[in-house]
């Protein structure tokens, strides 16, 4: 493709698959989207007080004092993030920080793929080379966080309070495997040196006893 240069792209258009309720906002993510910023949005929707105590960039900074919703304006009881491609790492991010943040919300997923489109045109004209037209799928993400109850019976549905066993389950997890591996490590290598130094020995006066 060293005689070609892309001109445009052209994603197809995914459908939300869930019935919303009206005025529900949806948080399109995209590969270059900050997560903070992601984050005072969505949480400026749905939380009446927000807070500026969480880290929205796993570790690079505490996260800017996010804005109430505007004068008379009701919070949200539903909210949509949703992306394809390389955002679907950062929807998903966003949303498990915002059940952090905001307790008892019902989540819901749905995946799909969309079709991109790239075009390329060569870069000399007079060459006679055609233009050139590639179609490939991205994986498509919806997450739909709502306060109120969902249909448990859907695929894709998770119920609320399972991010705080996620937050919690894992440091205990690793703190515990950490200190197993301290322990049975030591413990192994200290008797495997001792075995071995013992049969060495034990080679050594038999080889020498014959002198």
């Amino acid at each position: 493709m060293e005689n070609y240069s892309k001109v445009r792209s052209m994603e197809q258009p995914s459908v939300c698959p869930f019935s919303l309720v009206p005025d529900t906002p949806e948080v399109r993510v995209k590969e270059g989207s900050k997560i903070r910023n992601l984050l005072r949005y969505a949480l400026s929707r749905m939380e009446a007080q927000p807070r500026a105590d969480e880290d929205g960039e796993g570790g690079g900074g505490e996260v800017d004092a996010v804005p109430a919703g505007p004068p008379g304006r009701p919070l949200c009881r539903q909210l949509v993030f949703t992306a394809s491609g390389k955002g679907v790492s950062k929807a998903i991010t966003c949303a498990e920080v915002v059940k952090r943040r905001v307790r008892g919300l019902h989540q819901l997923t749905s995946l799909a793929s969309a079709t991109l489109t790239d075009v390329w045109e060569p870069l000399e004209a007079a060459v006679g080379l055609d233009t050139l037209t590639v179609s490939r799928k991205l994986p498509v993400i919806w997450i739909l966080l709502s306060k109120d109850p969902l249909d448990n019976s859907l695929p894709g549905y998770q119920a609320p309070g399972r991010c705080d066993n996620l937050w919690t389950r894992d440091g205990k997890v690793e703190t515990e495997a950490y200190k197993r591996k301290r322990g049975g490590g030591g413990g192994g290598g200290g008797a495997g040196r001792g075995r071995g130094g013992g049969r060495n020995t034990g080679r050594f006066r038999d080889l020498k006893a014959p002198r």
